[in-house]
């Protein structure tokens, strides 16, 4: 008889997983993010359970939007005054302060809500340039050796723009 394995918390073996973003597109990099993040990719995968990697990205003021979505997506926020609400486009985000923020959160909208989201978000870290501007080496989390993952090479449309 065969009988479903599901892990327990402190049976889940975390990878790190290093992603250069340069020249990726937006949402095939947020798909195969949140993927990894959830842990579908294992074969133990539990669905109740963050059985998911660290994935570490950089460059991600570099990714690429396809047609006309650098203009047209709008990001709309409110400042919490009557009559507060703003957008700005993608282009414009990937321009701002926190260029990381357009990755982030189009990795967010892709996993499920809930208290188990907000664990797996945690595994990410986005940084938005090459090299960590508060560490010595290439990123904060260089010690923990990082497997690096080539998007190119798992499909050639993942640097189509």
């Amino acid at each position: 008889m065969k009988t479903t394995l599901s892990l327990k918390p402190a049976e889940v073996k975390k990878d790190w997983v290093l992603i250069d973003a340069e020249g990726v597109v937006l949402g095939r990099l947020a798909a195969l993010v949140a993927m990894r993040l959830r842990g579908k990719h294992k074969p133990q995968f539990t669905p109740h359970v963050d059985c998911g990697d660290h994935v570490v990205i950089v460059n991600a003021d570099k990714v690429r939007l396809t047609g006309k979505k650098a203009e047209q997506s709008i990001f709309y926020y409110h400042t919490g005054y009557p009559g507060g609400i703003k957008g700005q486009s993608a282009r414009q985000r990937l321009a701002s302060k926190r260029p990381e923020q357009v990755v982030e959160k189009a990795i967010e909208r892709m996993i499920t809500r809930g208290p188990l989201q907000r664990q797996q978000m945690r595994n990410l870290h986005v940084y938005a340039g090459a090299e960590h501007p508060h560490a010595g080496a290439e990123h904060p989390h260089a010690g923990q050796t990082p497997r690096r993952l080539d998007l190119a090479a798992l499909n050639p449309k993942n640097m189509r723009g």
